[in-house]
């Protein structure tokens, strides 16, 4: 077992700049000035595998005995990226597992580095557990994606460069999924400056080192949100949270929306376009900041990968704002009768709007849902006052995620007459099939009265749906068979307001 001394000779001794590059640092100017704050990014990014993970992947299989006859490695896109590339530089044939809805693109690049891909499972731990069995058939030596000495030594090399580039920094912000980034780096950089502060930062859905943290060990999430899939991992790593829990000063999470107006921050500063785990540390970055005011310094953040599924920036796009708290998504009941849209718009005093949907209710009111650009969390709270002093009745949406999945999309659905009816939101599997399956496992014997899905570019699908006059138990119990999870949306006010 290394202790901090062992994972620093590991890194200082690494061959991965035999294949991987120092990546340079670049200041955020526009940020900079924004948060009162000297803001820089690490651009791993640039690395030939577009992630980090090329670092590691490259230290294990360089540690290989010349015999091995290959490496197997289980992985939906950046690792398995890095174990080809690696593989192929070090003379090695590499299989790699990946779940059969991973995006063609990631797929084709790994086959482009030459190993061989095997699609397995419906997600990452059918893929890990197939890709360790053929380890054991044929072999080969599994490279795991952050749970092994040598893969965390080889990432912390990333915390080497980042003493020599940055000197003055204060604090650094690493993403976490498995932890191998924030471990190897965090056990390097405490090393050699112990006074800088090392902040971990995972998604709000997805915090499974902050599970552990609370726990004192490893915990299994029982799911985790897949929007940052590069860091959508249930269980941290053993070895990885011994050593993150020794080095790292501070753990944060962040929501999705955050991740969005980072990913814009990345794009509006240097131009490039990172993934969502990519910019994860960047949306720490900037909630720390704003909940250290008294702090200047010098910070750091990693753009840790780029390897992003095209289709992924819509939603990117519709969400940076609301991410950035400049965007408002307002639910306003308003008189039905002429006149009351005027005023409504005068009551929002020449802001934006982004969005206004409406649909005719009754005689006597209207529902109107309304986005509108703010200058904060302080103004969107300033505007709904504003408009409930008018004689509004105003619901802020903005934090509810079925209003932003979904409802936004279906304003003016509702049905003639009242029906009992039991909502639920679902994910699913995103392949070119799921969606069938999932309507076909449904079958005919409840009255779907309620169904929408939108696609967003993401690993999962998301569909709302209402059934009607269904007998609970019944429902339940073949919603559980069907296997994919899902969640009760009856008490959602989005839903009251504009579909019931």
């Amino acid at each position: 077992m290394l202790d901090g001394y062992g994972y620093l000779r590991e890194a200082l001794c690494s061959p991965v700049y035999e294949v991987a590059k120092a990546t340079p640092v670049n200041r955020l100017a526009r940020l900079s000035e924004r948060l009162g704050q000297d803001v820089w990014l690490k651009r791993e990014d640039l690395q030939p595998v577009h992630s980090f993970k090329l670092r590691g992947a490259y230290h294990k299989i360089a540690s290989l005995p010349s015999d091995c006859p290959g490496v197997v490695a289980a992985s939906a896109g950046n690792h398995a990226q890095g174990v080809a590339l690696s593989a192929r530089a070090l003379g090695f044939k590499a299989i790699i597992v990946m779940p059969t809805q991973a995006p063609s693109i990631k797929v084709e690049a790994v086959k482009a580095l030459g190993a061989e891909v095997v699609l397995f499972g419906d997600n990452f731990d059918a893929a890990k557990d197939h890709a360790q069995t053929l380890s054991s058939q044929q072999g080969f030596a599994f490279v795991a994606p952050f749970d092994d000495e040598k893969v965390i030594a080889g990432q912390g090399t990333l915390g080497l460069e980042l003493i020599k580039e940055l000197p003055k920094l204060d604090v650094l912000f690493l993403p976490v999924g498995g932890g191998g980034l924030a471990a190897g780096v965090a056990a390097v950089i405490k090393q050699l400056k112990p006074e800088i502060r090392v902040v971990a930062v995972e998604p709000d859905d997805a915090a499974c080192f902050k599970a552990a943290f609370e726990a004192g060990a490893p915990v299994t999430l029982e799911e985790v949100g897949t929007f940052a899939d590069g860091v959508a991992v249930k269980r941290i790593g053993s070895e990885t949270f011994r050593v993150m829990n020794q080095f790292v000063d501070e753990a944060i999470t962040v929501s999705n929306d955050a991740i969005c107006a980072a990913i814009k921050d990345i794009f509006e500063d240097v131009r490039a376009v990172a993934e969502p785990a990519g910019a994860l540390s960047l949306a720490g970055l900037k909630a720390w900041c704003e909940q250290h005011p008294e702090f200047k310094g010098q910070v750091g953040a990693v753009l840790s990968g780029a390897n992003l599924n095209f289709h992924l920036l819509r939603q990117v796009s519709e969400r940076c704002d609301l991410g950035e708290g400049t965007e408002a998504v307002l639910a306003v009941t308003i008189p039905e009768r002429p006149g009351s849209f005027l005023a409504l718009c005068r009551t929002l005093k020449g802001r934006a709007v982004t969005e206004f949907s409406y649909r005719y209710r009754d005689t006597a009111e209207a529902q109107i849902l309304v986005s509108v650009r703010t200058g904060g969390i302080h103004e969107r709270t300033a505007l709904v006052a504003d408009l409930e002093q008018s004689g509004f009745d105003v619901l802020d949406l903005s934090d509810n995620e079925l209003a932003k999945l979904h409802v936004r999309y279906m304003v003016g659905g509702r049905p003639p007459v009242h029906r009992s009816e039991r909502l639920y939101s679902f994910a699913f599997p995103e392949h070119p099939k799921a969606l069938l399956a999932f309507l076909e496992n449904l079958g005919s014997q409840f009255d779907i009265s309620l169904f929408h899905y939108r696609h967003h570019g993401a690993d999962v699908g998301r569909v709302l749906a209402a059934f009607a006059d269904a007998e609970n138990d019944s429902l339940t119990r073949h919603l559980d068979s069907i296997g994919y999870p899902y969640r009760a949306e009856d008490d959602n006010p989005a839903y009251s307001r504009f579909l019931c």
